[in-house]
Parts: C-alpha cells; structure tokens; sequence
C-alpha cells in the first residue's frame, strides 16, 4: 500500500466518523434516511478538507473546479453508501432478526463500502495535475487554460 493511499484511509476514517456521528445525532430528530444524506455531506466537506490538505498534491485548480469533481466522485460514493445503509437497515437485518445497533451497523458498513473506488476516482479525476494547454501561436504567446 503505498503511503498516499494510507492517508487516504486515515483521513478517510476520521471524515467517516463524523459521517457516522453526524448521522447518529440527525437521527434523534430525523428519519434515518434524512440523517444518512446529511450526514454524508458532513463527511464529504470533512474529507475534502483533510484530503486536499494531507493526502493528494496541488491540482492547479481553483477550491471551486476541485469541489465540483468532488462531488462527482461522492455521488457515485454516496449512492452506494445510502443503498446499502438502508438496505442492510430496512430489509436485510430486519428480515434475518439481526437488531443490536442495526442502524450503525448497517450505516457503518455503508460508509466503509466506497473507500477504494472513491481513493483511485480522487486522484485520478478530482486531485489530478490540472494541465494547461499550449495553443498553435507561436511560442512566448501565453498559455491556454482549457478546465477553467
């Protein structure tokens, strides 16, 4: 594993813990799927903070281009992580008698689903090396910006 990947993780654990905290208090006052989709996005501003400051190098790109990939990336992550929350949650413990903490386990097992496919889609697309793109002048003319 190498060692971008095991930041990943750890900054991906402590972004999924505020997911499973968030989610855990949301509750109190939601209804769990509510609290699951809020307490995504707890996670996500999280693991965006953490993993643009400790896990992957500078893009090129403005917060605003990144966080737009970002979510590009979490939407495929968090349509995982709800269908199997609630699955677990609402159909599959019910139906095998399974009940201690079933909310949190199925929540927690939801959260940990995405971890690999989110890592290589954050640094393959939302992290990746913004490049610039030289036009057909002659050289010395300045640099087009083809993402921004």
């Amino acid at each position: 594993m190498s060692g971008q990947f095991l930041r990943f993780l750890s900054t991906g654990g402590f972004a999924a813990t505020v997911n499973l905290l968030g989610r855990y208090e949301l509750n109190k006052i939601l209804s769990f799927e509510v609290a699951v989709a809020l307490a995504y996005l707890l996670g996500m501003i999280t693991a965006y903070v953490l993993a643009r400051r400790f896990v992957f190098e500078t893009s090129g790109r403005s917060v605003a281009s990144e966080l737009k990939r970002f979510t590009v990336v979490n939407a495929f992550s968090f349509t995982l992580v709800s269908s199997i929350s609630i699955g677990l949650a609402k159909y599959l413990f019910p139906a095998i008698g399974f009940v201690w903490r079933a909310d949190d386990v199925a929540h927690l097992i939801g959260v940990a689903t995405p971890a690999v496919t989110s890592y290589f889609g954050h640094r393959a697309y939302t992290f990746s090396t913004h490049k610039t793109v030289r036009s057909a002048e002659p050289v010395g003319v300045a640099k087009i910006d083809a993402f921004r």
